[in-house]
């Protein structure tokens, strides 16, 4: 199946109608991970679809059967982040971040809120939802979305379990990223390999839109709501923006051409 444009559009504009003040914002900042709960059987019915299909083991079927499944795991662990923790607690990640922050900036003054609902929301529905969205709409034929999928999926993971070593305790999160992300991150290597070429330099490509996309989100975060450099809203755009990006980025065979070129310098 081939992904038309006027289709590509019309999920950027279901989005724009997500994100835009139209009177349902509020209720979204609050309850979003709850509607991203109840899609996933309806993302397990896809799934029975794509694994079924009279063309079952062809490229198309097992890479967009690879972005249901990491989309899925993405909102077990939005579960845990921000509807309920392993502790019962709701919307933990909102709380515990927040003072993590205040407390590593040397200044642990509760009414001060650098990390909002709104942020968060965005930040999940960009980063997570518009890119899984995009990489099961343009696999095959076009990979780097489902790439960066599986590149955030990792950074987000290792970022969860190296601050539970640090802090030498439980953050909301780490148990999904332990028992998910890490463990899928490296069968979906196994996946891309079978189905990728020059694949080593694809994933390098991947793990540093994630790495920017982590720096875009706490850089902006301290920037919006820290030092009020910029209002938030400007913050956002950005996270929208570096989501959509990935629809471009190695689209074309000679960028892949250098990207190779460029694995092999570094590497070889």
């Amino acid at each position: 199946m081939k992904t038309s444009k006027p289709l590509l559009l019309a999920i950027l504009v279901l989005f724009f109608m997500l994100w835009a003040p139209l009177g349902q914002f509020e209720f979204l900042v609050e309850h979003w991970m709850k509607i991203g709960t109840y899609a996933i059987p309806f993302m397990g019915i896809v799934i029975f679809a794509f694994n079924n299909s009279a063309d079952d083991h062809s490229q198309f079927s097992n890479l967009r059967f690879l972005a249901v499944i990491l989309l899925i795991a993405y909102i077990l662990h939005q579960f845990e982040e921000h509807w309920v923790d392993l502790f019962g607690n709701y919307y933990a990640f909102y709380a515990f971040n927040n003072n993590f922050i205040l407390n590593s900036l040397g200044k642990p003054d509760a009414s001060i809120k650098p990390l909002t609902k709104e942020s968060i929301f965005v930040i999940n529905t960009s980063l997570v939802w518009l890119v899984g969205l995009l990489a099961l709409l343009r696999s095959p034929k076009h990979t780097f979305p489902l790439i960066a999928m599986v590149s955030i999926v990792f950074i987000n993971g290792v970022v969860h379990v190296l601050a539970g070593l640090v802090k030498f305790q439980y953050n909301p999160g780490l148990l999904t990223s332990i028992v998910l992300f890490i463990p899928l991150y490296f069968w979906a290597l196994k996946q891309l390999r079978n189905h990728i070429k020059n694949y080593k330099a694809h994933i390098i490509v991947g793990l540093v839109w994630a790495l920017l996309a982590h720096i875009i989100m706490v850089a902006g975060l301290l920037l919006a709501n820290w030092f009020r450099v910029i209002p938030e809203f400007i913050y956002r755009l950005a996270l929208v923006n570096w989501s959509i990006t990935q629809i471009e980025i190695l689209r074309k065979s000679t960028r892949i051409s250098l990207l190779k070129k460029t694995y092999q310098i570094c590497f070889s």
